[in-house]
């Protein structure tokens, strides 16, 4: 994804990792805008429900999405 673009959350690769992402919000369904990477591109920034969450790129790749 690119700065501002935004995608629906369709699910996730790890069973595990699922679990702590949907206790922050990043439930199926769910609208979710990149905003920017770190200057080294990790982590990254994303805004879902409202507010705005920072994430590796370990845990990101884990999250399926509908564009």
């Amino acid at each position: 994804m690119l700065p501002g673009e935004t995608a629906v959350i369709s699910g996730f690769d790890d069973d595990a990792l699922s679990v702590k992402l949907m206790e922050m919000g990043l439930l199926p369904g769910t609208v979710v805008r990149f905003n920017f990477s770190a200057p080294f591109g990790d982590p990254i920034c994303i805004t879902v429900s409202g507010y705005d969450l920072s994430l590796r790129i370990a845990e990101a790749a884990t999250i399926t999405i509908l564009n």
